[in-house]
C-alpha cells in the first residue's frame, strides 16, 4: 500500500522562534508534514533565533555536508557578569565591575580571536563525551575533561558599544560556540561576559530572509510550507556544487 503522503526531499530553512530548542522546530515540522524523517543542521541553543537548516527525505544525506559551511552570527553580549552556561539562562557564577573600555581596547580584545586558534567546547553544549551529550553531564553536576578544538573567524564588526552591553556581529567556522567566544572576549578585557542575544543570519549561501517562521509552519497548509521547500537540485545549484 503506498503512502498518501510520501516523504518529500530537500532542505526547508526556518526562522527558529526563541525559547524553543532545535529539536522543538524538527518535531513541529514533522507533525505539521505528517513524516519522520526530518534532520537539522547545526543546533541553536533555546536562546537563540535564526537561521535552522531542516533537511528532509533523502535530504539527511547531505547533512554533513551543509553542516560543515561557515555560520554567520549576530549577538548582544553584557559585560561584567559570567554565568554557569555563558548566556542568561545560567546562573550568575561571578560579577566584576566593568571598566571604562574605549573603542580600541574592545577591538583589541575581539582582534585575539580572529583567523585560527582553539576553544574548549562549554560544558552546556550538545557535544558528546562517551556518547553522552555534555549538557546532560552538567545538568548532574559534572565536569568532564574536553578536548580544545581548532575553530576560525574569518570577520566580525563591534555595532554598538553602551558598556556594559556590545552589539557584534561574527562569521565562523562550524563547531564554533558564540558563547564561549563572548566568555573568552570578556576574560581578554578582565571583567567576564556573557551571551544575551543571538540570531544566525547565514549559514553557507542560505540566508534567513529566505526562512519560513515557526508561526507561519504552525498555522501554514502542509502543501504551503511544502512550496517553501528547496529541491536537492536548487540545493546543489545554491552551493555552487
Amino acid at each position: 500500500m503506498t503512502s498518501l503522503n510520501p516523504t518529500p526531499d530537500g532542505v526547508l530553512l526556518v526562522d527558529k522562534a526563541e525559547g524553543m530548542t532545535s529539536h522543538d522546530v524538527v518535531a513541529l515540522v514533522r507533525r505539521r508534514l505528517g513524516i519522520k524523517k526530518v534532520g537539522h543542521c547545526g543546533t541553536l541553543d533555546p536562546i537563540a533565533t535564526g537561521l535552522l537548516l531542516l533537511t528532509l527525505g533523502r535530504g539527511t544525506k547531505i547533512q554533513d555536508l551543509l553542516m560543515s559551511e561557515d555560520k554567520e552570527y549576530v549577538g548582544t553580549f553584557v559585560l561584567g557578569v559570567t554565568t554557569s552556561t555563558q548566556d542568561r539562562q545560567g546562573e550568575v557564577t561571578e560579577q566584576r565591575p566593568v571598566p571604562a573600555l574605549d573603542e580600541n581596547e574592545i577591538r583589541a580584545a575581539f582582534e585575539k580571536f580572529r583567523g585560527d586558534f582553539y576553544q574548549m567546547p562549554p560544558m552546556v553544549s550538545a557535544k558528546k563525551h562517551g556518547g553522552v551529550p555534555l549538557y546532560k553531564l552538567a545538568r548532574q553536576g559534572k565536569v568532564v575533561e574536553r578536548e580544545p578544538r581548532l575553530v576560525h573567524v574569518y570577520r566580525y564588526t563591534i555595532d554598538r558599544i553602551t558598556l556594559p552591553e556590545i552589539d557584534f556581529s561574527v562569521v565562523c567556522s562550524k563547531g564554533f560556540y558564540v558563547r564561549t567566544y563572548v566568555h573568552d572576549i570578556g576574560e581578554v578585557l578582565g571583567c567576564g561576559a556573557h551571551l544575551k542575544s543571538l540570531r544566525r543570519t547565514k549559514s553557507g549561501r542560505f540566508d534567513v530572509a529566505q526562512a519560513i517562521s515557526v508561526d507561519h509552519i504552525k498555522n501554514a497548509s502542509r502543501e504551503e510550507i511544502l512550496s517553501r521547500l528547496l529541491t536537492l537540485p536548487e540545493v546543489s545549484r545554491m552551493r555552487g556544487a
